[in-house]
């Protein structure tokens, strides 16, 4: 038996189930988003991997916010204040405020959510830009030309 190449498999659909290597809110996130990109016919099978990693970086946006929620924004930073001679602690002194790494890393999330999301079709920008792609590529010419033709 002759194996299809892998974009003609599941006859060139994403696969409904995620796949069992993705995290647990990588894997409930593909859940909600495959049953609309199936709906706009957009999607192939070969798109797999932004889905993917589309998931997995909401999966880390969730895991960095929660780490922010519990560790704060910004965390200060203390050193130890020592007597001379004895060096027994007398307090602490604060040297200012750091910011939590996952302020970052939430961030570099977000941008790439943003990013593979307006190519999906998952933004209202990205909705947008799939429906002036679908419209000049049929006879009845462009969502553009038809508002212009519409307020005239």
């Amino acid at each position: 038996m002759v194996k299809n190449p892998y974009y003609q498999q599941n006859k060139g659909r994403l696969p409904s189930d995620p796949p069992n290597y993705l995290g647990t809110v990588a894997r409930e996130i593909w859940r909600k988003i495959v049953p609309f990109l199936e709906s706009t016919q957009k999607v192939e099978r070969i798109d797999t991997f932004l889905v993917e990693t589309y998931c997995t970086n909401y999966e880390i946006y969730k895991i960095a916010y929660e780490d922010i929620k519990q560790n704060g924004i910004q965390q200060e930073i203390r050193k130890p204040v020592q007597a001379q001679g004895s060096g027994e602690i007398l307090g602490e002194q604060s040297l200012g405020f750091k910011k939590n790494p996952a302020v970052a890393t939430m961030k570099d999330a977000v941008d790439t959510l943003n990013k593979i999301g307006v190519q999906l079709g998952l933004t209202p920008k990205g909705r947008q830009e799939l429906l002036e792609i679908a419209g000049e590529q049929s006879d009845e010419g462009s969502i553009k030309d038809k508002m212009k033709e519409f307020f005239k």
